[in-house]
């Protein structure tokens, strides 16, 4: 009796392809960052031609994100067994679509829903890349492949303020919808022709599946699988704390600058970008460097990296919304955006490394569902409403000046948080 001839392993992707399929990956999520703040800096323009409350405002950044946190977990059961590449496709040209939808709003309701389903185009991507990229590249080194990945979200927010605030100045809030949306429709195309290797294939014999895969449970018993995982729902807390801070800051910080520093609607804008491409370019991937070279040298150093970073930036956060001189306001913001945007790489490295290779989707839907329910789908719409109930009247800036300061204290519960994983050792990989 003769044994069968071991199958010869699946090929991997080529080099050129993995770092190609990451280019147009990044760029994706730039355009997905783009379209998703290019409503932040005409705020002024709606509240003023729709007669919107601060609630109403605070509530379009949270209506896309409710509808963006329900769908990703229905791509994250697509993307473990389905093809990626296409749903990536149909997710990009329906956030597009619906971009330039928002353009046409005649009402807020209309506009509200075009907001929302923004939000399912968007899922599509953010839950199947991280695990499509972990296919394309090796355990080693993954900090710094996501940290040029997520390196497009502080420079498709800053494109976005930039595109709202100066196209909505000089051509109306409509037009800028318009210019954010159109460009992804070509992308669209384009992402049908990503790779996409076999699950698993970097990681060869340790890509075992997970218990829930093995005794072959639906959706539902993969996500109750991962949501009983203390050391991954500790991480994964800690992450909604840092998105709690991010989103109050995106959605209000132009608005901030314009109705308490007195700041005019152009120059807040573009102000604010340039800090946030600036401080998010180096951030990110410094963080993703030096996270890398430090995972090296000390054990769970992703997880040590994201928390003294955090930590760190607390203060300087609330220097920034309390100083009234734009001499130390400024600085200070992008000091604590830079510290921000160093933690974003190795944490999403962290995610991915302690979950099975056959369930990085799902793990991936399931965090951005649980960052967003306690991160950025309140802070918006709370930043609002404490505006509107500290504030005299509609030209008060005092509600808003006060409201804004739950984000320094978000920032260092989300720091404490990833200490107390990374001391704990919560990020051993499966």
């Amino acid at each position: 009796m003769t044994n069968a001839a071991p199958q010869a392993p699946a090929a991997g992707p080529t080099p050129r392809a993995a770092y190609w399929a990451l280019g147009l990956l990044a760029s994706l999520n730039l355009l997905n960052y783009l379209d998703r703040f290019v409503v932040a800096p005409v705020l002024g323009d709606l509240k003023r031609d729709m007669g919107l409350s601060d609630s109403q405002l605070g509530a379009l950044p949270t209506a896309f994100i409710l509808v963006y946190m329900l769908a990703a977990p229905v791509f994250g059961v697509l993307g473990d067994r389905g093809s990626r590449t296409r749903t990536i496709a149909a997710g990009i040209a329906v956030w597009s679509l619906a971009t330039m939808v928002s353009g046409l709003a005649h009402g807020y309701s209309h506009l509200l829903a075009s907001r929302a389903i923004v939000g399912i185009g968007e899922a599509a991507l953010v839950a199947i890349a991280p695990a499509l990229l972990a296919d394309l590249f090796p355990p080693q080194g993954r900090a710094r492949v996501f940290a040029v990945f997520n390196m497009a979200i502080p420079v498709g927010a800053a494109l976005g303020y930039v595109v709202g605030g100066v196209v909505g100045e000089h051509f109306g809030w409509r037009a800028a919808f318009f210019v954010a949306g159109a460009p992804g429709l070509a992308l669209a195309l384009a992402s049908l022709w990503l790779p996409d290797p076999p699950r698993g294939i970097q990681e060869g014999a340790r890509a075992v599946p997970a218990p829930a895969v093995r005794s072959g449970a639906g959706a539902l018993g993969l996500y109750w699988d991962l949501l009983k995982r203390r050391p991954f729902m500790v991480v994964v807390l800690g992450y909604a704390a840092y998105t709690f801070a991010l989103g109050g800051l995106a959605n209000w910080m132009v608005e901030f600058l314009v109705r308490v520093r007195h700041v005019p609607q152009g120059h807040a804008a573009r102000d604010f970008g340039l800090v946030v491409l600036a401080t998010g370019f180096l951030g990110t991937v410094a963080g993703g460097w030096l996270a890398d070279a430090l995972q090296k040298r000390i054990a769970h150093a992703y997880i040590w990296f994201s928390g003294i970073t955090t930590l760190l930036a607390a203060p300087l956060a609330l220097l920034a919304l309390t100083a009234a001189a734009p001499s130390v306001y400024l600085p200070a913001i992008a000091a604590a955006e830079l510290l921000l945007f160093m933690s974003t790489g190795p944490v999403n490295a962290v995610i991915v490394n302690m979950v099975s290779p056959l369930e990085r989707a799902s793990a991936a839907a399931l965090t951005m569902f649980v960052i967003h329910l306690l991160g950025d789908v309140p802070s918006p719409l709370l930043i609002g409403f404490l505006s509107d109930r500290l504030s005299s009247g509609p030209a008060d800036p005092h509600g808003l000046a006060q409201a804004v300061l739950i984000v320094p204290g978000a920032v260092l519960l989300g720091g404490v948080i990833w200490l107390f994983a990374a001391r704990g050792g919560a990020t051993a990989e499966r």
